[in-house]
């Protein structure tokens, strides 16, 4: 009869499996996050500390607000309330946030990325198109017409966004798979760096005229 493995080597390969289940670097919730050697110069952590759980009550999990619409008198025609974790501190460790987006007609809610989460994009009213596209070097374009009750998902780290198509107001609820997600608008962050990045870059980048790359520099600073 063939034996079965001993107690001691059942316990050392749990534990290897344990460690290398547990072994990786946890996500980072914030854009830098540089070591210190001096724990008394350490000013921020990865995530929030936590609140003693003798000491949380009903309303550390109670969120209000996302009923009200938001002010969509922009130059994008759109508004996105945030609840992450620096609104609704319950979030915290849970690695979920959620959004409420509104358009004005014809509103777009602009390209941009969320570095640290996908989206589930559930559209509440309105026609809108989401979109998003892939990595290079294929950059595929997946795109869909939501109409009321429609969802779409956003991968993670892919840059995506929204456009309302009609002429009504559309209003929508996202979800995403981080506490903390981020966002880089891809226009606000490649013309509106502080400082700006050297125009030649972006016109050589963009294959634009220089004078084009000063002029939306402007616009967005």
């Amino acid at each position: 009869m063939k034996k079965g493995v001993s107690f001691p080597v059942a316990v050392a390969l749990m534990a290897l499996a344990s460690f290398l289940a547990s072994a990786f670097d946890p996500s980072p919730l914030q854009d830098i996050c540089v070591g210190v050697n001096d724990p008394k110069n350490a000013v921020f952590v990865n995530g929030k500390f936590c609140k003693d759980p003798h000491m949380t009550v009903a309303e550390d999990f109670f969120f209000q607000g996302l009923k009200n619409p938001g002010d969509t008198q922009n130059l994008v025609g759109s508004n996105v309330t945030l609840v992450t974790i620096e609104q609704f501190p319950g979030l915290n460790t849970l690695g979920i946030s959620i959004v409420r987006v509104d358009f004005a007609p014809f509103g777009v809610n602009p390209p941009h990325i969320h570095p640290r989460a996908a989206e589930i994009f559930i559209l509440l009213e309105g026609t809108v198109v989401a979109g998003f596209v892939t990595s290079n070097p294929e950059h595929r374009y997946f795109s869909k017409v939501l109409n009321k009750g429609d969802v779409f998902a956003f991968p993670f780290g892919l840059m995506h966004f929204q456009y309302n198509i009609g002429h009504t107001n559309a209003v929508a609820i996202a979800t995403l798979s981080s506490q903390f997600p981020g966002v880089i608008t891809i226009a606000n962050t490649t013309f509106g760096s502080k400082p700006p990045i050297n125009p030649d870059v972006l016109a050589k980048a963009f294959q634009l005229d220089k004078k084009v790359v000063q002029d939306l520099q402007a616009r967005f600073q």
